[in-house]
């Protein structure tokens, strides 16, 4: 029996020789493939990663796993996007994907990701399957394995097929007529030669930076915020660049920079392309958000009158909402999104596109087109903080939890939202929203005001709540 093994919202995720052992990925993948041969066949799955230390050598230890367990592998050589691999399940009709990346985590972690014969990540009831099945197996379990066949496992290319998915799902030849300049930072990670490629081979002028392996990704971790943007912001004012797009470690997280040098945060990028959607492809049949992401989604939903979506924290509830093709968009606060027609998949790759796209038809900055967008519908202006709780005041503060406050620090609580975590929604529409993290004595909070002025004072009434 191994209980170190927990797939939380985007899976299973350690540090390297401390948990994330040869030895528990052999477990892991046991478990998997004992889920998989409980679905209808064929049973086949993809197995990829993002370029991390080792990858390789987990990939090929999967492979074999998968096939002593009577399960094919198909292994992807190279390292690929997250969003390519959900692709790849969809068009090769697989019993879902393994794929070995800890995404925007430093470089010390790596992580198994499932996804789901229909290519989203995989839900809870499936996980809790995939658990179970390994707290199954006996102590000292030896798990089978099969070496390849002479020629090796079957192998498939992901790349072509996505970026054939993406210049059907994105106006390219707009942003190449534009003439707009483009800077890419694929962080090191599985997003090089992707947005990349597309663009110049659609005419567009594009510089990149980081783009070569490094499995350190530069000694921090792979995550597109506005601090590590700087040799990013650096190169667009260079060439001259428009706007500036990036991708985390296995490219399923965007971070944008605003020709300016601004980066604009992905509550702000949600919104923007929600209104662009809704006017450049008539598509009105939904948005879906995460919680604790911003209410300006709401306000442009209401303004284009299309039914909104609240999900719990986890990008597979909008995956679920893409599927049924109930949303136009879907996307969270922590840089996730992904549109209709498209994988039920964060994906960072098709978000800078698009926001590139967005650009180029306006030919406006984003900070313009965002102003306008306040001008229309209102203002929002969202934070989130982290706060490191000692056990006595993270014991108070679950009690907490549990109950309805009917105020915060003197403001009245109009409404309270249990979706996930604890959301007290504020009588000028301004809110915050708790939730405790599964694997940290951490609380996040997330707050959102009204206006700029606002910002500090609620989010100091947002912590009073904590620590009192």
């Amino acid at each position: 029996m191994n209980s170190s093994i927990k797939f939380g919202t985007s899976g299973w995720r350690a540090i390297v020789a401390e948990e994330f052992t040869v030895a528990n990925i052999r477990l892991a993948v046991a478990g998997i493939a004992a889920y998989v041969k409980s679905q209808p066949q064929p049973h086949r799955v993809l197995v990829g990663r993002d370029p991390r230390f080792l990858g390789e050598s987990f990939v090929a230890e999967a492979a074999r796993v998968l096939a002593g367990a009577g399960v094919t592998p198909i292994v992807i050589p190279e390292a690929a996007p997250t969003p390519a691999i959900a692709h790849a399940v969809g068009t090769l009709k697989t019993t879902g994907a393994i794929n070995f990346t800890a995404s925007h985590n430093p470089p010390e972690y790596n992580g198994i990701k499932y996804s789901s014969p229909d290519g989203a990540p995989a839900l809870p009831e499936v996980t809790r399957q995939i658990e179970a099945a390994i707290a199954a197996l006996p102590e000292g379990y030896v798990v089978p394995k099969a070496e390849p066949p002479a020629g090796g496992f079957e192998t498939t290319e992901v790349k072509p097929a996505f970026l054939k998915r993406l210049g059907e799902l994105v106006d390219l030849k707009a942003i190449a007529k534009s003439g707009i300049k483009v800077v890419y930072d694929p962080f090191w990670g599985a997003g090089r030669g992707y947005s990349s490629d597309l663009l110049r081979d659609a005419g567009v002028t594009v510089a990149t930076v980081h783009d070569y392996r490094d499995v350190l990704f530069g000694g921090h971790a792979p995550e597109p915020d506005d601090h590590l943007l700087g040799d990013a912001k650096e190169k667009m004012r260079e060439i001259g660049a428009a706007i500036g797009i990036a991708t985390d470690g296995d490219a399923d997280r965007f971070g944008i920079v605003d020709g300016d040098g601004t980066f604009i945060q992905p509550n702000y990028v949600i919104a923007l392309l929600l209104d662009y959607l809704v006017e450049t492809r008539g598509w009105r049949n939904g948005v879906a958000k995460s919680v604790a992401t911003t209410n300006l989604i709401n306000a442009v939903a209401e303004h284009h009158n299309v039914p909104l979506y609240e999900t719990p924290v986890g990008f597979k509830y909008i995956g679920e909402l893409i599927l049924e093709d109930k949303i136009a968009i879907g996307g969270e606060e922590s840089a996730g999104l992904t549109i209709r027609g498209h994988v039920p998949e964060k994906d960072g790759v098709i978000a800078g596109l698009l926001v590139a796209e967005m650009v180029a038809t306006r030919g406006k900055s984003i900070g313009a087109q965002l102003n306008e967008l306040f001008a229309k519908v209102g203002s929002f202006y969202p934070v989130r903080e982290n706060f490191h709780l000692t056990p006595e005041v993270k014991a108070a503060f679950t009690e907490k939890l549990k109950t309805d406050p009917t105020e915060l620090s003197g403001r009245k609580v109009v409404k309270v939202v249990r979706t996930d975590g604890l959301k007290l929604i504020l009588e000028d529409g301004s809110w915050v929203c708790y939730r405790l993290s599964g694997t940290e004595p951490v609380v996040r909070a997330y707050t959102e005001a009204r206006s700029e002025h606002d910002m500090e004072a609620l989010k100091s009434a947002a912590e009073k709540f904590v620590l009192s």
